[in-house]
């Protein structure tokens, strides 16, 4: 799931589907954010905000390098 030029990419449906195959709706109200926002992210459509990207990681019991990734364009 590529951001456009930014080369974020994100593993976010991954990890609900392996803890438990939460849905979108579980993930967004345990992060503080609606569902169509995890869409979002997901679909590369938004880029979350640091912190948002933190927790998302953080319900995951991952670091934020397991969820995000940026990859350089060089």
């Amino acid at each position: 799931m590529n951001l456009g030029k930014l080369g974020i990419t994100n593993q976010i449906k991954r990890y609900r589907f392996e803890n438990g195959e939460m849905t979108q709706k579980e993930l967004a109200l345990k992060v503080g954010v609606t569902r169509q926002t995890i869409v979002a992210i997901e679909n590369a459509k938004y880029s979350p905000t640091l912190e948002l990207a933190f927790k998302i990681a953080e319900v995951f019991e991952l670091g934020i390098d397991d969820v995000f990734r940026y990859e350089s364009s060089k």
